[in-house]
Protein backbone atom coordinates (compact mmCIF):
# COMPACT_ATOMS: atom_id res chain seq x y z
CA UNK A 1 0.00 0.00 0.00
CA UNK A 2 1.17 3.30 -1.26
CA UNK A 3 1.32 5.50 1.74
CA UNK A 4 0.71 9.69 0.96
CA UNK A 5 3.48 11.61 2.66
CA UNK A 6 2.30 13.69 5.55
CA UNK A 7 3.75 16.80 4.26
CA UNK A 8 2.96 18.37 0.63
CA UNK A 9 0.49 19.27 -1.80
CA UNK A 10 -2.55 19.04 -1.34
CA UNK A 11 -1.80 19.87 2.27
CA UNK A 12 0.29 22.59 1.68
CA UNK A 13 0.16 25.18 -1.57
CA UNK A 14 1.32 23.69 -4.52
CA UNK A 15 4.90 25.25 -5.70
CA UNK A 16 5.33 27.50 -8.91
CA UNK A 17 7.75 26.10 -11.85
CA UNK A 18 10.75 27.94 -12.31
CA UNK A 19 10.38 28.81 -15.85
CA UNK A 20 6.87 30.20 -15.97
CA UNK A 21 6.08 34.02 -14.90
CA UNK A 22 3.84 34.12 -11.90
CA UNK A 23 1.49 36.93 -12.59
CA UNK A 24 1.65 39.37 -9.88
CA UNK A 25 -1.41 38.41 -6.75
CA UNK A 26 -3.98 41.12 -6.55
CA UNK A 27 -3.75 43.23 -3.33
CA UNK A 28 -6.53 42.49 -0.90
CA UNK A 29 -6.01 45.51 1.31
CA UNK A 30 -5.56 49.35 0.53
CA UNK A 31 -7.77 50.32 -2.18
CA UNK A 32 -7.77 46.69 -3.03
CA UNK A 33 -10.28 46.06 -0.23
CA UNK A 34 -13.67 44.70 -1.65
CA UNK A 35 -16.07 46.30 0.16
CA UNK A 36 -19.18 45.05 -1.59
CA UNK A 37 -20.11 42.49 1.15
CA UNK A 38 -20.55 45.75 3.57
CA UNK A 39 -23.19 47.58 1.62
CA UNK A 40 -25.84 44.36 1.69
CA UNK A 41 -28.67 43.87 3.72
CA UNK A 42 -27.10 42.49 6.52
CA UNK A 43 -24.33 44.41 6.75
CA UNK A 44 -26.63 47.91 6.46
CA UNK A 45 -28.96 46.52 8.87
CA UNK A 46 -26.27 46.35 11.32
CA UNK A 47 -25.13 49.49 10.37
CA UNK A 48 -28.21 51.17 10.79
CA UNK A 49 -28.93 49.47 14.51
CA UNK A 50 -25.57 50.68 16.01
CA UNK A 51 -25.74 54.28 14.53
CA UNK A 52 -29.50 54.84 15.38
CA UNK A 53 -28.48 52.61 18.78
CA UNK A 54 -25.20 53.91 20.21
CA UNK A 55 -23.27 56.48 17.96
CA UNK A 56 -26.24 58.79 17.89
CA UNK A 57 -27.29 58.84 21.31
CA UNK A 58 -23.09 59.17 22.48
CA UNK A 59 -23.01 62.03 19.67
CA UNK A 60 -25.29 63.62 21.49
CA UNK A 61 -23.28 63.62 25.21
CA UNK A 62 -19.97 63.87 23.83
CA UNK A 63 -20.51 66.07 21.31
CA UNK A 64 -23.96 68.34 21.99
CA UNK A 65 -24.28 68.89 18.25
CA UNK A 66 -25.79 72.04 17.28
CA UNK A 67 -27.15 72.04 13.59
CA UNK A 68 -27.78 74.22 11.41
CA UNK A 69 -28.88 75.26 7.18
CA UNK A 70 -30.68 71.89 7.09
CA UNK A 71 -33.00 73.85 5.42
CA UNK A 72 -30.67 74.58 2.61
CA UNK A 73 -31.08 71.11 1.51
CA UNK A 74 -35.31 70.64 1.94
CA UNK A 75 -35.57 70.65 -1.93
CA UNK A 76 -32.93 67.55 -2.63
CA UNK A 77 -33.16 64.48 -3.93
CA UNK A 78 -31.13 61.65 -4.59
CA UNK A 79 -27.71 61.22 -3.96
CA UNK A 80 -25.11 63.64 -3.04
CA UNK A 81 -21.89 64.56 -2.13
CA UNK A 82 -21.31 65.69 1.33
CA UNK A 83 -17.71 67.57 2.24
CA UNK A 84 -16.07 68.95 5.19
CA UNK A 85 -13.39 70.61 6.70
CA UNK A 86 -11.19 67.58 8.87
CA UNK A 87 -9.87 67.94 12.51
CA UNK A 88 -10.68 65.23 14.56
CA UNK A 89 -11.13 60.90 14.28
CA UNK A 90 -14.98 62.50 15.54
CA UNK A 91 -15.85 64.71 12.50
CA UNK A 92 -17.59 61.16 10.59
CA UNK A 93 -19.51 59.62 13.46
CA UNK A 94 -20.47 63.34 13.89
CA UNK A 95 -21.51 64.11 10.50
CA UNK A 96 -23.05 60.37 9.96
CA UNK A 97 -25.39 60.95 13.56
CA UNK A 98 -26.84 64.40 12.17
CA UNK A 99 -27.35 64.04 8.11
CA UNK A 100 -30.78 63.91 7.30
CA UNK A 101 -32.61 60.29 7.19
CA UNK A 102 -32.87 60.14 3.44
CA UNK A 103 -29.32 60.21 3.03
CA UNK A 104 -27.78 58.88 6.40
CA UNK A 105 -29.28 55.18 5.45
CA UNK A 106 -27.68 55.02 2.37
CA UNK A 107 -24.11 56.56 2.29
CA UNK A 108 -20.69 55.42 2.00
CA UNK A 109 -17.07 57.25 3.75
CA UNK A 110 -14.38 57.96 1.83
CA UNK A 111 -11.32 56.39 4.07
CA UNK A 112 -7.93 56.50 3.12
CA UNK A 113 -6.77 53.18 2.12
CA UNK A 114 -3.11 53.49 3.63
CA UNK A 115 -4.98 54.55 7.61
CA UNK A 116 -8.11 52.48 7.52
CA UNK A 117 -7.66 49.53 4.91
CA UNK A 118 -3.99 48.92 6.20
CA UNK A 119 -4.99 45.45 8.20
CA UNK A 120 -7.78 43.34 7.66
CA UNK A 121 -8.84 43.70 11.28
CA UNK A 122 -9.43 47.33 10.91
CA UNK A 123 -10.56 47.66 7.38
CA UNK A 124 -13.42 45.26 8.12
CA UNK A 125 -14.24 47.40 11.17
CA UNK A 126 -14.06 50.45 9.63
CA UNK A 127 -16.29 49.21 5.95
CA UNK A 128 -19.06 47.40 8.72
CA UNK A 129 -19.09 50.30 11.32
CA UNK A 130 -19.34 53.45 8.78
CA UNK A 131 -19.89 52.19 4.96
CA UNK A 132 -15.81 53.15 4.30
CA UNK A 133 -14.31 52.57 1.18
CA UNK A 134 -10.26 53.03 0.57
CA UNK A 135 -9.54 56.22 -1.32
CA UNK A 136 -5.97 56.73 -2.23
CA UNK A 137 -4.86 60.29 -0.84
CA UNK A 138 -1.14 60.52 -1.81
CA UNK A 139 -1.42 59.83 -5.63
CA UNK A 140 -4.48 59.48 -8.00
CA UNK A 141 -5.61 56.46 -8.00
CA UNK A 142 -8.25 56.12 -10.97
CA UNK A 143 -9.63 52.92 -9.64
CA UNK A 144 -10.73 54.09 -6.21
CA UNK A 145 -12.03 57.22 -7.80
CA UNK A 146 -14.27 54.96 -10.44
CA UNK A 147 -14.84 52.86 -7.72
CA UNK A 148 -16.62 55.61 -5.73
CA UNK A 149 -18.35 57.90 -8.60
CA UNK A 150 -19.57 54.22 -9.60
CA UNK A 151 -21.56 53.75 -6.19
CA UNK A 152 -22.84 57.79 -6.46
CA UNK A 153 -23.87 56.77 -9.89
CA UNK A 154 -25.71 53.36 -8.26
CA UNK A 155 -27.70 55.88 -5.99
CA UNK A 156 -24.90 55.65 -2.54
CA UNK A 157 -24.16 59.82 -1.55
CA UNK A 158 -21.07 59.71 -0.36
CA UNK A 159 -19.20 61.64 3.04
CA UNK A 160 -15.38 63.20 1.94
CA UNK A 161 -13.02 64.91 3.41
CA UNK A 162 -11.47 67.58 0.80
CA UNK A 163 -8.30 68.03 2.98
CA UNK A 164 -7.32 64.23 2.71
CA UNK A 165 -6.72 63.74 6.64
CA UNK A 166 -7.45 65.68 10.12
CA UNK A 167 -5.49 68.58 10.45
CA UNK A 168 -2.23 68.95 12.26
CA UNK A 169 -2.58 71.77 14.15
CA UNK A 170 -6.40 72.89 14.06
CA UNK A 171 -5.86 75.11 10.98
CA UNK A 172 -7.90 73.54 7.72
CA UNK A 173 -5.21 72.50 4.80
CA UNK A 174 -5.26 72.87 0.81
CA UNK A 175 -8.48 71.09 -0.86
CA UNK A 176 -7.70 68.21 -2.94
CA UNK A 177 -9.82 68.02 -5.87
CA UNK A 178 -10.88 64.65 -5.49
CA UNK A 179 -14.72 65.18 -4.19
CA UNK A 180 -14.89 67.60 -7.39
CA UNK A 181 -13.90 65.59 -9.64
CA UNK A 182 -16.58 63.13 -8.31
CA UNK A 183 -19.28 65.81 -8.99
CA UNK A 184 -17.99 66.40 -12.42
CA UNK A 185 -18.13 63.00 -13.21
CA UNK A 186 -21.57 62.37 -11.81
CA UNK A 187 -23.35 65.56 -11.82
CA UNK A 188 -24.38 64.90 -8.87
CA UNK A 189 -24.05 67.99 -5.90
CA UNK A 190 -21.80 68.86 -3.40
CA UNK A 191 -22.98 70.06 -0.12
CA UNK A 192 -20.58 71.87 1.80
CA UNK A 193 -20.37 71.58 5.79
CA UNK A 194 -18.15 73.26 8.69
CA UNK A 195 -17.53 71.70 11.53
CA UNK A 196 -16.35 73.32 14.71
CA UNK A 197 -15.44 71.86 17.96
CA UNK A 198 -14.22 68.43 17.63
CA UNK A 199 -10.49 68.88 17.77
CA UNK A 200 -11.47 70.28 21.16
CA UNK A 201 -13.26 66.91 22.50
CA UNK A 202 -10.73 64.70 20.48
CA UNK A 203 -7.53 66.01 18.70
CA UNK A 204 -5.36 64.39 16.64
CA UNK A 205 -3.13 62.25 18.97
CA UNK A 206 -5.22 62.65 22.02
CA UNK A 207 -6.71 59.47 23.64
CA UNK A 208 -8.89 61.01 26.01
CA UNK A 209 -12.59 62.22 24.97
CA UNK A 210 -13.25 65.75 26.42
CA UNK A 211 -16.78 66.44 25.89
CA UNK A 212 -18.11 69.98 24.74
CA UNK A 213 -20.06 70.85 22.29
CA UNK A 214 -19.69 71.60 18.74
CA UNK A 215 -21.67 73.06 15.76
CA UNK A 216 -22.35 71.70 12.65
CA UNK A 217 -23.40 74.48 9.38
CA UNK A 218 -24.88 72.90 5.91
CA UNK A 219 -24.16 75.02 3.07
CA UNK A 220 -25.95 75.48 -0.31
CA UNK A 221 -25.76 72.85 -2.76
CA UNK A 222 -22.93 73.35 -5.13
CA UNK A 223 -23.25 71.91 -8.50
CA UNK A 224 -20.99 70.79 -10.95
CA UNK A 225 -19.30 73.92 -13.03
CA UNK A 226 -17.22 71.80 -15.72
CA UNK A 227 -13.91 72.10 -14.28
CA UNK A 228 -12.95 69.71 -11.41
CA UNK A 229 -10.27 72.43 -9.85
CA UNK A 230 -12.47 75.67 -10.49
CA UNK A 231 -15.32 73.51 -7.83
CA UNK A 232 -12.78 72.54 -5.62
CA UNK A 233 -12.00 76.16 -5.02
CA UNK A 234 -15.35 76.54 -4.58
CA UNK A 235 -15.91 74.48 -2.15
CA UNK A 236 -12.97 75.39 0.13
CA UNK A 237 -14.43 78.86 -0.04
CA UNK A 238 -17.91 77.92 0.97
CA UNK A 239 -16.71 75.87 3.60
CA UNK A 240 -14.89 79.07 4.76
CA UNK A 241 -17.66 81.63 4.46
CA UNK A 242 -19.92 79.06 6.63
CA UNK A 243 -17.17 78.98 9.27
CA UNK A 244 -17.10 83.01 9.26
CA UNK A 245 -21.11 82.55 9.43
CA UNK A 246 -20.81 80.37 12.39
CA UNK A 247 -18.58 83.29 14.01
CA UNK A 248 -19.52 86.57 12.61
CA UNK A 249 -23.32 86.32 11.29
CA UNK A 250 -24.92 85.43 7.95
CA UNK A 251 -25.04 88.99 6.09
CA UNK A 252 -21.33 89.84 7.36
CA UNK A 253 -20.06 86.71 5.69
CA UNK A 254 -22.09 87.37 2.92
CA UNK A 255 -20.56 90.41 1.93
CA UNK A 256 -17.00 89.07 3.34
CA UNK A 257 -17.38 86.08 0.31
CA UNK A 258 -19.07 88.81 -2.40
CA UNK A 259 -15.62 90.59 -1.90
CA UNK A 260 -13.56 88.09 -1.77
CA UNK A 261 -12.34 89.13 1.95
CA UNK A 262 -13.30 85.72 3.81
CA UNK A 263 -10.65 84.94 6.15
CA UNK A 264 -9.18 81.62 4.88
CA UNK A 265 -9.62 78.45 7.54
CA UNK A 266 -5.96 77.65 6.66
CA UNK A 267 -4.93 80.18 9.00
CA UNK A 268 -1.77 82.56 8.85
CA UNK A 269 1.12 81.84 6.76
CA UNK A 270 3.79 82.15 9.92
CA UNK A 271 5.41 80.03 12.95
CA UNK A 272 3.73 77.09 14.40
CA UNK A 273 3.39 79.03 17.64
CA UNK A 274 1.99 81.73 16.16
CA UNK A 275 -0.64 79.82 14.25
CA UNK A 276 -1.69 78.14 17.75
CA UNK A 277 -1.67 81.56 19.41
CA UNK A 278 -3.85 82.88 16.39
CA UNK A 279 -6.01 79.54 16.69
CA UNK A 280 -6.54 80.68 20.43
CA UNK A 281 -4.43 77.74 22.07
CA UNK A 282 -1.76 77.00 23.57
CA UNK A 283 1.83 76.09 21.92
CA UNK A 284 2.39 72.42 22.41
CA UNK A 285 5.94 72.94 24.69
CA UNK A 286 7.64 69.98 23.39
CA UNK A 287 6.99 71.17 19.40
CA UNK A 288 9.15 74.83 20.60
CA UNK A 289 12.56 74.84 18.98
CA UNK A 290 15.25 74.13 20.85
CA UNK A 291 17.40 77.17 22.17
CA UNK A 292 20.71 77.53 19.87
CA UNK A 293 23.72 77.51 21.07
CA UNK A 294 22.88 74.04 23.15
CA UNK A 295 22.61 74.78 26.90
Amino acid sequence: MVRRPSTGFPWTAPTWPDTIRKAPEKPTLGTGYDTEWARRYPARLARLVVNEAITRPAMRVIADPQVEGLDRLAHLEGPVIFTANHSSHLDTPLLLSVIPERWRNRIVVAGAADYFFDSRLRATAFALALGAIPIERHRVSRDSATRAARLVEEGWSLLIFPEGGRSPDGWGQAHRPGAAWLAERTGRAVIPVHLEGTRKILARGATRLKPGTTHITFGRPLLPVGNPRELAVKVEATIAALGDERTTDWWTAKRRAASGTTPSLRGPDTSGWRRTWALGGTPDPSRRPRPWPPR
